[in-house]
């Protein structure tokens, strides 16, 4: 005979053969309380840990086979050692008993039994034989299987499986369990692989002979010694301690708080309730008392077996005792033998159940007063509560509640926009309907809506269940209070639009699923699924990139639906190009109405003329501007003039107006956003590179203006959106923001897959430099002499003190001079960044290079034009002052050759200028936020480039400098440059963390 299969276990092979009780208890540290504390039943011994200890002596009798022996005392029952081939007694330890034992054996057909003599063993004195067993090659296979019983019940017991309870004589004794699935599992498979050796000792009693059950005799033995191993020397020191004493204790008055604590755990079975509606009459209520209870159906028990989940059967049968009610012939004994295997202690466990049960549905408390809890009569309310709450604290308790298959449970409800009739998707600014949307639930059944009839059926109906296309529905109350109250008001076009991108609203402070329909789910539609191919508009003298074509199909797709966008591409990816092409597509007899800086003026001019050749094109700026003569074509104006002059061009007739380097407009409350709004277009368009510089008031600025509305008001804005962001305050915000306004903003960067390709390699380098002697000295003179202003004041006055120290530092980090505002400085050898520049410049040069150099301070610009000059070094300078036309002058110089170094103030030339000539860029000083460094940079890394672009950071060593180095990449970090609150952040540091920030850190 093969060994048996289901006990291939990795538990550690022990050696030990056989060992008396003490020694084993010995070694699992019970014998001796000083060494090691005694464990209770709560906290059971580790009895693997035996197999770790070397064998006195070898097994005796490898042929032996076992068989258990059940007492009246689970730990009183033996293990019985007998030789099939009649031989010898198996040797066993001192105490062990040689008696005589009946045995069965096959003979024949049949079976036939004999007086064999056997060892019997205490269950503690046997596990070791048995463990043994279980891994010794030559063993038995009766005691190879009963050795996987012993691992299987000491790993119940070391896990803490041990429940109290009686025998039948009202006796104390453990019990092993709760069993789970997978111990049921293990158990019945040691059960199955037995052979008839390991359970051949017949059943006492008269009449034929019985054998035990195998299962029912694994499951004693766990019992056995789940009662044994917490019985140890230290527990039972006391005489007469239940459940600790070796000797048996008397406890009649314990039954039922033990059946109750044992069933509580490892209850045999699990009840549920069947709802029978049968008798549900719906709409009879005419015969109905005033105040009486209407009758709703009943709940009928049924009880499940843990121990087989396929074995189920109503209350009422297992208590029945007449055969006769359940059925005649086959059936009969079907039941018979199904209520049968659920074992004598179904009843109290299904008692003990459903008394559980009580304590979280207390109108089950009826059925423990009748003798055959099998059915209980449900009211209207009752019935109310299992479809609400009691289902769910039945279902936490283990009661599962049963619905007829024929009702249906499906209706659900979901919160629904509908435009007015007539709304247009096209044409119109969706945003400018002065009919609000209607807002309301809708109710479905199975997915399909129900008609305004049959909510109103719905809205109607005082009962939990109703009739709706000709099947029995559940009315959840919370469902018919929506169908009565399904209007949820009006929705203006901006919330509309936000509900519908989202698929969420806010319904009495609860955020719930929420679709459009009808022409808003159109324009969602179309949104969302973005802009089909564009083609080459027919007059546009160039060939638009794949980027630039995506770029132009959005536009169009915006403008075309009576919406705007901001087309927010990095610097130099071709923004005006693709207006200009948008502009052709559209084909209207307005004119394009350009709002720029007065820097970009010519150039706007300059690729009109390159681009569209024969559109006329005019610029609305100087003393002589008008807007009359010519039809369609551009007018170009500044920020500045539009200002001034919003009511004319307000009355004009647009095809679209275009906000270039609309950051220009990121203060919603200056009076230039403001006279922009004015100005009334069916598509607005803003371009910039950098939708947000500070913070995200900005990116509403622009979007608000692009599309007024789509983001509320900006106090809205601010509260469920931006402060979220900015703050870190919900990990989220940012995505639901991003969700909102993607179908608005188009962002490209220059590191997308579809545009690297088009550009050549930009490396980013930053250069620390040390402070001179006379740098550092002053350096930390001034922090000591500002810092005690600083911490003498507060207010206004402290930021502006703060303001006024990063200043200086900053200055005096570039050159003395600067910061001592000398007039004829002396400039060599005071500067370690000036001494940097030098050595670059140098460099570029001899190799036929031409560099940009930027600074944020025009004091500064024009000391190093001067420097230059007086090592012969050919520089132009570039200002905010600096005329329009000699800007012009001065970019055609750069980019012919002319002049090699351009030395350009940030914030006048940051933007606007293709200074593609250049193949570095030096940033001479820090601006506290990158994407306006990004900005300038770009004047030299944007399409046309052909040369790699090299950036060189100048950055003082140990200095303020440093830190904010520190903080600018962890901003460029950030997607899309949604960033901080910049500079401004500063001014609200603390003294301490202001003082970190600003310290001289030389270097060690």
């Amino acid at each position: 005979m093969t060994r048996p299969t289901p006990m291939q276990r990795t538990e550690p092979e022990p050696v030990a053969s056989w060992m008396p009780a003490s020694a084993w208890r010995e070694r699992r540290g019970h014998a001796q309380p000083s060494a090691a504390p005694a464990h209770s039943p709560s906290a059971p011994p580790r009895p693997h840990e035996a197999a770790r200890e070397p064998a006195p002596s070898p097994w005796p009798a490898v042929s032996a086979a076992a068989v258990f022996l059940p007492a009246g005392l689970p730990r009183d029952g033996k293990v019985a050692f007998w030789n099939p081939e009649q031989g010898p007694v198996p040797q066993g330890p001192p105490g062990a008993e040689v008696t005589e034992l009946t045995m069965v054996r096959r003979h024949g057909g049949g079976a036939r039994s004999r007086k064999v003599a056997a060892l019997l063993v205490p269950v503690a004195e046997a596990l070791p034989m048995l463990v043994r067993a279980r891994r010794h090659p030559a063993a038995h296979p009766a005691a190879a299987c009963w050795g996987a019983a012993a691992l299987h019940a000491l790993h119940l017991v070391a896990r803490g499986g041990l429940l109290p309870g009686l025998t039948s004589t009202h006796h104390d004794a453990w019990r092993a369990g709760p069993l789970d699935a997978d111990d049921i599992a293990q158990l019945r498979a040691i059960a199955a692989a037995m052979p008839y050796e390991a359970y051949a000792v017949p059943v006492p009693g008269r009449g034929a002979l019985r054998l035990p059950e195998p299962e029912a005799l694994v499951r004693s033995f766990l019992d056995a010694v789940a009662d044994t191993l917490p019985r140890t020397p230290a527990a039972a020191h006391a005489a007469g301690a239940p459940f600790a004493a070796a000797a048996g204790q008397h406890l009649p008055a314990a039954r039922a708080w033990a059946a109750e604590a044992a069933a509580g755990m490892d209850a045999g079975v699990r009840v549920s309730l069947r709802l029978d509606l049968s008798g549900y009459e719906l709409f009879d209520t005419a015969s109905e008392e005033e105040g009486e209870a209407r009758r709703a159906g009943s709940a009928i028990v049924q009880v499940h077996s843990l121990a087989d989940p396929t074995l189920v059967v109503d209350a009422a049968r297992l208590w029945s005792d007449d055969e006769g009610e359940r059925g005649a012939g086959a059936s009969t004994a079907s039941v018979q033998s199904r209520v049968d295997a659920f074992g004598p202690r179904a009843r109290i466990d299904a008692l003990l159940a459903l008394r559980r049960a009580a304590r979280v549905w207390p109108p089950l408390g009826l059925l423990l007063e009748r003798s055959v809890p099998d059915v209980l009569p449900l009211t209207e309310t009752e019935l109310y509560e299992l479809l609400g709450e009691a289902s769910a604290r039945l279902a936490a308790a283990g009661v599962a509640v049963h619905w007829p298959r024929e009702l249906a449970r499906t209706l659900s409800a979901t919160a629904v926009v509908r435009p007015a009739p007539g709304s247009a998707t096209d044409g119109t600014s969706f945003f400018d309907a002065e009919e609000l949307l209607a807002f309301n639930w809708q109710l479905a059944l199975g997915g399909e809506p129900l008609s305004n009839a049959e909510m109103d059926v719905l809205a109607e109906s005082h009962r939990p269940i109703v009739r709706l296309r000709d099947q029995w529905v559940v009315a959840d109350p919370e469902l018919v209070r929506k169908a009565r109250k399904r209007d949820l008001g009006l929705l203006d076009p901006v919330d509309a639009l936000s509900v519908a991108l989202t698929g969420t609203a806010e319904v009495d402070g609860e955020t719930v699923e929420a679709v459009p329909a009808g022409a808003l789910a159109v324009l969602r539609d179309r949104l969302l699924e973005g802009p089909a191919t564009a083609e080459q508009p027919p007059g546009l003298d160039a060939t638009l990139r794949d980027y630039q074509l995506r770029g132009l199909a959005w536009l169009e797709l915006m403008t075309s639906m009576g919406l705007g966008g901001c087309l927010a591409d990095d610097m130099g990816l071709g923004k005006t190009i693709t207006v200009i092409a948008l502009h052709l597509r559209r084909a209207r007899t307005e004119p394009t109405l350009v709002v720029c800086p007065a820097s970009l003026l010519g150039n706007w001019q300059r690729e009109i003329a390159r681009f569209a050749p024969g559109v006329p094109v005019r610029r609305f700026h100087g003393s002589s501007r008008s807007l009359q003569g010519g039809e369609g074509g551009f007018v170009l104006t500044t920020y500045g003039t539009m200002r001034g002059s919003a009511p004319q061009l307000a009355a004009h007739a647009w095809n679209m107006v275009v906000a270039d380097e609309a950051q220009h407009v990121k203060n919603p409350f200056s009076a230039t956003a403001k006279a922009l709004r004015t100005i009334p277009a069916p598509a607005r368009i803003a371009l910039t590179g950098t939708p947000v510089e500070n913070n995200l008031s900005e990116l509403w600025a622009l979007l608000d203006w692009t599309t007024p509305g789509l983001l509320g008001p900006l106090k809205a804005f601010r509260a469920r959106h931006a402060r979220l962001v900015e703050n870190g305050e919900d990990e989220d915000a940012a995505v639901r923001l991003s969700r909102l306004v993607r179908p608005f903003l188009l962002r490209r960067k220059k590191s997308d897959p579809g545009i690297v390709p088009e550009l050549p390699p930009k490396t980013e380098t930053d250069h620390p430099v040390p402070l001179t002697r006379e740098q550092a000295a002053l350096y930390e003179a001034v922090v000591r002499e500002v810092m005690a202003a600083v911490e003498a004041s507060e207010g206004i006055a402290r930021r502006a003190q703060i303001m006024k120290l990063l200043t200086g530092l900053k200055q005096i980090c570039n050159h003395p001079a600067q910061y001592l505002k000398e007039e004829a400085p002396r400039l060599p050898s005071r500067s370690g960044k000036l001494a940097l520049l030098d050595e670059l410049v140098d460099t570029i040069l001899s190799e036929d290079g031409s560099v940009l150099v930027f600074t944020q301070y025009v004091a500064m610009a024009r000391l190093l034009s001067s420097h230059l000059t007086a090592r012969g070094v050919p520089s132009q300078l570039l200002h905010g002052g600096t005329p329009v036309a000699e800007r012009d002058r001065l970019v055609d110089a750069f980019q012919s050759g002319e002049v090699p170094v351009f030395i350009l103030s940030l914030k006048a030339a940051g933007t606007g200028l293709n200074l593609t000539r250049a193949g570095h860029v030096i940033h001479y000083d820090r601006w506290w936020n990158p994407a306006v460094e990004e900005q300038a940079t770009d004047r030299a890394y944007r399409i046309g480039q052909t040369q790699p672009v090299q950036v060189h950071r100048l950055i003082a060593e140990g200095t303020v400098e440093d830190r904010i180095a520190d903080m600018l990449e962890q901003k460029r970090r950030l997607a899309d440059a949604v960033l901080g609150s910049g500079e401004s952040a500063l001014t609200e540091l603390t003294d301490r963390e202001l003082a970190d920030l600003i310290s001289l850190r030389r270097a060690p």
